[in-house]
């Protein structure tokens, strides 16, 4: 046996426990960084896949490019206001400022509301574009001439009656994905997900004010007073 493998090296023992407590610490380091990353994408990915309005779920599914096309196509003779309700990552505001309107998106997610302004102000319609955080059923559109939303089945009915009571007669609403239940559409454009629906504001208020009128007078002569 040579003196080489009887005897061993202190310095060379050192060396070793050296490089595995650094090897450790490497460790412990990486997993943290890997963990916080983690936990920061969690953190900024989860606003965008949450429920964006509380009271009826309306989940961020962003518009595609055909439907922003159809929305744009539907709208092309028109001007002044738009308002994009649930307006998600701020797409239909900013193409439609792009075209000449005076853009607002109502949001009530905060973090999809900042990062539409962001992306605004990067493609240079900061100034045309408004971004709110807030609840659709807290606000009143009656400002604005043009209206598009991307609902659900179970909301629809309920705006109806939103949208009826506060448009002016001049405004036109543009439904993405699901149309309105009751109203009928002045023009449609697209097929499948991408079909946009096109409502006269005029003709839907007088729709409704009839149905009301109806439903009165259906009242009246049910009462008792009627027939004395």
């Amino acid at each position: 046996m040579s003196r080489e493998e009887v005897f061993f090296d202190p310095g060379q023992v050192k060396s070793d426990v050296g490089e595995r407590k650094s090897r450790s610490r490497l460790g412990v380091v990486v997993t943290g960084v890997i963990g916080g990353s983690l936990v920061a994408l969690y953190a900024v990915a989860t606003p965008f896949v949450s429920p964006a309005l509380r009271k009826i779920c309306l989940p961020f599914v962003p518009a595609t490019t055909a439907q922003v096309e159809n929305v744009l196509s539907v709208l092309r003779a028109r001007s002044g206001s738009l308002v994009d309700i649930g307006s998600g990552d701020g797409r239909i505001v900013i193409a439609a400022a792009k075209q000449g309107f005076k853009a607002s998106g109502f949001e009530l997610n905060p973090w999809l509301v900042w990062y539409s302004r962001y992306k605004a102000w990067r493609e240079g319609v900061h100034r045309s574009t408004s971004f709110y955080i807030s609840d659709l059923w807290k606000v009143s559109f009656a400002q604005y001439s043009n209206v598009v939303i991307f609902g659900v089945p179970q909301m629809m009915e309920q705006l109806e009656l939103k949208l009826a009571s506060e448009l002016p007669t001049t405004a036109k609403v543009v439904a993405c994905r699901f149309p309105f239940p009751t109203w009928i559409p002045e023009q449609t454009a697209g097929e499948g997900i991408d079909t946009v629906w096109v409502y006269d504001a005029k003709t839907f208020k007088l729709a409704t004010q009839h149905g009301m009128t109806r439903k009165t007078v259906q009242k009246c002569d049910d009462s008792p007073d009627s027939h004395i």
